[in-house]
């Protein structure tokens, strides 16, 4: 499962630091959580969906590493980032 090109590109430029920011931590964020809540999305009608649940898992690993060097870098970035995206409750 994947996002449609208007919801990335919505995405990029809420999340973008500056004009044409396509690459940083905030914004490969905010583009996995999209797809991670389509897929979960997705795995509540699809049970035996084994193959992309795997895929989930990956990309959950993935925004936890990103999340995890944004932290390392500022803690003050990293707050902001999970505030903005509706993270850790």
């Amino acid at each position: 499962m994947s996002i449609t090109a208007e919801d990335k590109a919505r995405v990029m430029k809420d999340y973008a630091t500056k004009d044409g920011d396509t690459g940083s931590p905030e914004v490969q964020v905010a583009i996995l959580s999209s797809r991670i809540a389509t897929l979960t999305e997705h795995f509540k009608t699809h049970k035996k969906d084994n193959h992309g649940r795997r895929g989930l898992l990956k990309m959950v690993a993935t925004r936890r590493k990103l999340l995890d060097y944004v932290k390392g870098k500022d803690e003050a970035r990293y707050q902001d980032l999970i505030k903005r995206l509706g993270l850790r409750r």
